[in-house]
């Protein structure tokens, strides 16, 4: 990185040209019975009516869309009743991350409060990777396993369910992954982004979401379940506590039925009523009936359950949400909480490692970064952080039983899958998402990948690729940064693609302390609102080592900030998450 950090070029959003004329804000504002600035917000972010602003602020369960909406569901569903009459055992098989956890945890549970018992099988990382594999589907079989049902996996193993079916297994597929040209020969197929032969182009594109995670295809699967089998129903509504913990983890956009969901479910989270989730919550210092955000689930509760699939056992996560005694729960949360620990501590080496080598490799539009030491299980976390640090797309490589093995994370504008597949011809193996993909290769093709990538990049970005450009929602004076309006702000959640976080540009301000910790790896500032004299906490995570030169005691300068609530000192209080600077001026120095 330079010594001297720029500026971060940066733009104020503008309301779309499609929405009412700006003195309707505050009529709408009125009807809504909330202020002009949360409607401005709801408008940057594409609502446009009345009626659309009060659904996006609640989202009720009646919005989403009947079950018979959803192609392959009853199908599904039809499907697992009858080999539940006939006696047929049952089998789930999962993903080791927690779209793929909780996924298998609804369904298990589920059919059990209906009776039936399911084995489940998820794969170790470390042993056999993502998705299904022969050895796993021929233990099941050994075990009797009449119905295997696939959740967040299972639209790339084409041959894995060939030879189920061949050993005598019924095969449902649920995912949310793109499928690719050949298409597994399951009983049924439940997928948003999977257009069947039989579905006409005009349907498809009616479907209520392509968007939903693999939990989410689960949970309707699940009540179309709940519906068909005799005997009492259960609440269905009990398992959206699941669904948003995987939905928020997987980072999936949240669209209209996302949000949904994962709305109703953040309440299920809050109360705590699984015990699973409320030791997970003590352990990670959230109270009892606390509000949960995606941000509690991103950073706290999500690494911790992804972490036994990462340098664990993907079992433990699965124990914990199944659990129904809390003191048995709070040692599981417990043996979590150490497991993501030791995450953390081997995320940093490698993060050291992958940035010296990312750095030698500037001069190419993508980076390809590996080593044989680095843990699989680590490398998509360390993937996003180099992205985040250099803003460019980045595959990063471990060598597992003689191959390559790697993790993509792309920027926003930058598809990974379709560049993976204008790779195709040195890969192994490869699948995923626009912004997050895995891949195989062999290691006398990693020259040739990074050619290819190399170019896959340039064709999608150019030669020379504009710098990111920070979108701010609006400039906000600290004076208007008050409890009223972070209540409001709290009406937005949940935030993820789609629905990002506010951000606000502040006017200039002065700098009144300044204190870089844990190892300058943090910036803390007191900043001063020139306009009135505000004073207001302010944290800069993670970038304390690219300020620690510049900024200092009576600096001035423009932060793109978020506000929240945080106990700092043992008082609750208004902080400031700082996105980055966009502004400064030092004593010393001039910049920008």
């Amino acid at each position: 990185m330079p010594d001297t950090p720029q500026p971060t070029p940066w733009t104020l959003k503008s309301i779309p040209d499609s929405f009412a004329p700006e003195r309707n804000i505050a009529d709408i504002a009125r009807r809504l019975e909330v202020s002009s600035l949360l409607v401005r917000l709801m408008a940057l972010r594409g609502l446009e009516s009345d009626l659309a602003m009060d659904r996006f602020l609640s989202p009720g369960l009646r919005y989403l869309h009947p079950l018979e909406d959803w192609p392959g569901v009853l199908d599904g569903a039809r499907c697992i009743c009858d080999a539940i009459a006939r006696g047929a055992t049952l089998a789930v098989w999962g993903d080791y991350d927690v779209d793929g956890i909780t996924a298998t945890v609804l369904v298990k549970d589920m059919l059990a409060r209906h009776g039936v018992q399911v084995k489940h099988y998820i794969p170790d990382r470390l042993d056999f990777g993502y998705g299904l594999h022969v050895d796993g589907i021929r233990a099941l079989a050994e075990q009797g396993v009449g119905l295997l049902l696939t959740v967040d996996c299972g639209i790339a193993n084409t041959a894995e369910i060939r030879e189920a079916k061949r050993l005598g297994m019924q095969v449902i597929v649920t995912d949310h992954h793109l499928p690719g040209r050949e298409i597994p020969d399951a009983d049924a197929i439940i997928n948003p982004r999977y257009i069947s032969p039989d579905t006409t182009e005009d349907h498809a594109s009616s479907w209520p979401s392509q968007e939903l995670a693999g939990v989410g295809v689960s949970f309707l699967l699940m009540a179309a379940v709940n519906r068909m089998l005799p005997g009492p129903a259960v609440d269905i509504r009990d398992y959206l506590d699941l669904v948003a913990l995987g939905t928020i983890a997987d980072a999936v956009h949240l669209d209209e039925q996302n949000r949904i969901l994962v709305k109703n479910g953040l309440l299920l989270i809050k109360e705590g009523r699984r015990p699973g989730i409320l030791a997970l919550k003590e352990i990670c210092g959230i109270g009892g009936h606390e509000t949960v955000g995606a941000g509690a689930i991103g950073f706290a509760l999500a690494p911790r359950i992804n972490a036994a699939g990462r340098i664990g056992d993907p079992d433990l996560a699965v124990r914990l949400l199944l659990e129904n005694d809390i003191t048995e729960a709070q040692k599981i949360a417990l043996q979590l909480d150490k497991l993501n620990t030791k995450r953390k501590q081997e995320e940093h080496r490698i993060l050291e490692e992958a940035i010296a080598q990312a750095e030698e490799q500037l001069h190419l539009p993508g980076l390809v970064l590996h080593s044989e030491h680095w843990h699989s299980g680590i490398i998509g976390i360390v993937a996003s952080r180099i992205v985040e640090r250099f803003h460019r797309p980045c595959l990063i490589l471990t060598k597992e039983k003689g191959i390559f093995k790697g993790s993509g994370r792309s920027t926003p504008s930058f598809d990974l899958y379709e560049a993976l597949l204008a790779c195709k011809q040195c890969l192994y193996k490869f699948g995923g998402h626009r912004q997050a993909a895995g891949l195989k290769l062999e290691p006398f093709q990693l020259a040739t990948l990074k050619k290819l990538f190399a170019w896959a990049v340039e064709e999608q970005l150019g030669e020379n690729p504009a710098p990111p450009v920070l979108e701010l929602d609006m400039e906000l004076p600290f004076s208007a940064v008050t409890a009223t309006l972070l209540k409001e702000l709290d009406l937005l959640q949940p935030y993820g693609q789609g629905n990002p976080r506010p951000i606000f540009l502040s006017p200039m301000l002065s700098v009144q302390k300044v204190r870089f910790f844990s190892q300058k790896k943090h910036l803390e500032m007191y900043l001063a609102d020139s306009t009135d004299g505000t004073v207001l906490r302010a944290v800069a995570w993670r970038q304390g080592e690219r300020w620690s030169k510049i900024i200092r005691e009576k600096a001035t300068l423009r932060i793109a900030y978020t506000p929240r609530l945080s106990i700092f000192n043992n008082v609750l209080q208004i902080e400031l998450a700082v996105h980055d600077i966009v502004d400064f001026h030092t004593p010393d120095l001039n910049h920008g």
